[in-house]
């Protein structure tokens, strides 16, 4: 029965293979550039298996950012790079980075001048958050999840699914892309300020005015998993109506199983794209996951699947 068992799991970690190494490169907001580089490497490996092999664009103007040309592009995907995690300051202590949501004694990973680091998470009476670990950490070093990448028949469960799974969402879509923008961004978890200039330079450079959101959002008590993939109708900004319709036609039309979600909170680079000074239209569209910005966020592969599924359908007819 073991060895059915283990059969079992060597299949789920094959097809999920490239989502576990994306979970495991340690790339908090502010330091993309660890997986900017992992994914310049991925892509010029296996770019020459896509349907249409894109132009990078890269350099000191665009930060740690990566923009992918395919074609003759009319809509953008912008999916990003960074997690959450804690920056060490002194005597022990920890600053968030973004909002993470774990208990104490959680695993934290890091390196500093010394070496590698696996620390403990500890709170006082104040819920001031520290690190328990054998030594002092170098001030400024970045400490994120061990990651503990968990597979069964119908569920992955890993921290940071947000967003290395809009990621994974995006390099999917890349393989039978023909026309589209394809942008890895920077910073959304703490604040962004990214989104703004590379939103610029593909409206002025390719006349691009249309986005999808590659990103996760939540399960909630009116978007569940196993359903597909959430199409969000708002949450703290608001889409222009007219461009979503669009999406919710084509997702029926082909008969993709989506969901609709209404929030009042929460954000996404779709915000800073409605603040900038491009007429960008944009949509949320994500699989749904439970207990976000902890180290046990927990996606249905159904929901995975429509998400990518349907990420095709807008690119080739919005």
């Amino acid at each position: 029965m073991a060895a059915v068992r283990n059969k079992k799991e060597k299949h789920f970690n094959t097809h999920y293979n490239l989502l576990h190494q994306l979970c495991q490169v340690h790339a908090p907001s502010g330091e993309e550039s660890s997986l900017q580089t992992f994914l310049l490497q991925y892509i010029k490996k296996e770019s020459k298996h896509w349907k249409t092999k894109p132009q990078v664009i890269v350099g000191e103007q665009f930060q740690d950012n990566i923009i992918l040309k395919f074609g003759k592009p009319r809509t953008a995907i912008f999916a990003h790079m960074d997690t959450v995690g804690f920056t060490v300051r002194y005597f022990n202590q920890l600053l968030s980075i973004g909002s993470p949501d774990a208990e104490a004694g959680t695993k934290l990973i890091g390196q500093d001048a010394h070496g590698p680091i696996e620390c403990e998470l500890e709170f006082d009476k104040e819920n001031h958050t520290f690190y328990k670990f054998g030594r002092a950490i170098e001030r400024g070093t970045s400490l994120t999840y061990k990651i503990n990448f968990r597979e069964s028949k119908d569920y992955i469960e890993s921290p940071y699914l947000d967003n290395r799974l809009g990621i994974y969402n995006a390099l999917k879509v890349a393989e039978t892309l023909k026309d589209g923008i394809i942008i890895f961004g920077s910073w959304e978890e703490h604040g962004g300020g990214a989104v703004g200039y590379l939103a610029d330079y593909i409206y002025k450079k390719y006349k691009v005015r249309q986005a999808l959101i590659s990103d996760i959002t939540w399960v909630s008590d009116g978007v569940h998993h196993g359903e597909g993939v959430a199409i969000s109708l708002r949450d703290r900004n608001l889409p222009r109506k007219k461009f979503v319709d669009k999406i919710i036609h084509l997702a029926q039309k082909f008969q993709i199983d989506h969901q609709l979600e209404v929030e009042g909170m929460g954000s996404s680079d779709g915000g800073e794209l409605q603040r900038s000074p491009v007429p960008f239209d944009w949509c949320f569209v994500g699989a749904p996951e439970q207990h976000a910005h902890t180290p046990h966020e927990k996606v249905h592969k159904h929901d995975i699947e429509t998400m990518i599924a349907l990420y095709k359908v807008l690119m080739k007819e919005l």
